[in-house]
């Protein structure tokens, strides 16, 4: 394992990428991201991830309980409290960060599983608050979701408070952007996705709804909700709540609806597989499904 490398001076230029990361954050990093914590540091270095690391900053008293899942890795660089908030701009608490590097932007597309597959995707309209990206990336992938996809307007899932809110789930979650809400729906087209609209005034509720085998759910941002050219084109749904209030968090309104569409995905095992199968017409023990 190469050993970690002791840095003492805040201007070292090793530590550039994570100089100001409060105001560097809000306009990128030359395809770079920040995680923070020992949590997403994991997730990050973990199979299901879907990104690579380019270096670790940690304070030294958090080296030998990170070790051993970080051999053969990037650059691991220790530098002590006093230099990381230095560096960073910021009293840093917990003393483990590190550099993601983004790659190549998937398109949409790619994203879906192919039909007769059950599918369930998330789509966000215009969310430009990190905390409720980052929670309903959480929930994605509490609920199975095969992915989420974001119009131009979403703020970036990739900041670092929406991966620290989503629990490292903006992490192996797979996302992709549209350029606009409509692209979503001419995306559901193309896939055979139900496009279900989250609205307070949907004319049907969710707590009734036959999950569809495969969906777009499709969420706005909270005060103005969905934009009107998009809930056209796609089912209204509504969760039921008391009389006299129709206000939820959209991270919250998310979770219920996720888990309302998952149904018998979250089953697992071979409930699911036998529901795919006679969703497809049959129920031959002999075909092999793979998910």
């Amino acid at each position: 394992m190469p050993a970690p490398i002791p840095l003492d001076d805040s201007e070292d230029p090793r530590l550039a990428p994570y100089r100001a990361m409060r105001e560097r954050d809000l306009v990128g990093r030359q395809g770079r991201f920040i995680v923070e914590g020992e949590v997403t540091l994991r997730l990050l270095f973990s199979e299901a991830a879907r990104f690579r690391a380019e270096s670790v900053l940690l304070a030294p008293e958090r080296w030998p309980g990170l070790a051993p899942f970080l051999e053969n890795g990037p650059p691991v660089y220790l530098a002590g409290r006093d230099v990381m908030s230095a560096v960073t701009g910021f009293p840093i608490h917990r003393g483990v960060l590190a550099v993601g590097l983004r790659g190549a932007e998937p398109e949409p597309d790619a994203l879906i599983p192919p039909a007769p597959a059950p599918a369930l995707v998330l789509g966000l309209v215009g969310l430009t608050n990190h905390d409720n990206v980052g929670g309903l990336f959480r929930n994605a992938a509490a609920f199975g979701a095969d992915a989420v996809l974001l119009d131009a307007a979403t703020c970036d899932p990739l900041y670092r408070k929406a991966i620290r809110v989503s629990a490292g789930a903006a992490l192996t979650v797979p996302f992709a952007r549209a350029a606009s809400g409509p692209a979503l729906l001419d995306l559901a087209e193309r896939h055979g996705l139900t496009p279900l609209a989250l609205t307070p005034g949907g004319g049907e509720a969710l707590e009734t709804l036959e999950p569809p085998a495969r969906a777009l759910l499709l969420l706005g941002t909270e005060g103005p909700g969905l934009p009107q050219a998009v809930m056209d084109r796609a089912r209204c749904v509504r969760i039921a709540m008391a009389p006299g209030f129709d206000s939820l968090n959209v991270a919250t309104a998310g979770a219920i609806a996720l888990h309302r569409l998952a149904g018998k995905r979250l089953l697992g095992g071979d409930e699911f597989i036998h529901v795919f199968r006679a969703m497809r017409g049959t129920v031959d023990p002999d075909i092999d499904l793979e998910f």
